[in-house]
């Protein structure tokens, strides 16, 4: 089994579709295509006990997001705005790219 290749990125917006934060929109923290799930930024939070390490540091309750599974979110256009999906297109100088299907317009951040 390989590495998949996911039709999400790094610092892309996306819309969570099902789940316990449906509707919510943020922006991808981090990819991790082995397991094929996304961090998402103020989605999916969990409570976290830390305990005290040293005199210094300060223990208690934090709240932090938790990997969402990348079938849940859809990919918001940045030129269109709304929340779309993608294909891939090779251009002339040999890259490929996600395109927008509802616009048409090349959606890969820079």
């Amino acid at each position: 089994m390989g590495i998949r290749k996911m039709h999400i990125k790094r610092e892309d917006r996306v819309v969570v579709l099902s789940g316990k934060d449906r509707g919510k929109i943020g922006r991808v923290l981090a990819v991790f295509p082995v397991t094929n799930r996304i961090l998402v930024e103020r989605v999916n939070l969990m409570k976290h006990h830390s305990r005290r390490r040293d005199q210094r540091q300060q223990g208690g309750i934090v709240e932090r997001e938790v990997s969402i599974h990348a079938s849940n979110v859809m990919l918001i256009c940045p030129r269109c705005n709304r929340q779309a999906r993608t294909y891939r297109k090779k251009l002339e100088t040999g890259f490929r790219v996600r395109v927008c299907r509802k616009c048409q317009e090349v959606v890969e951040n820079q």
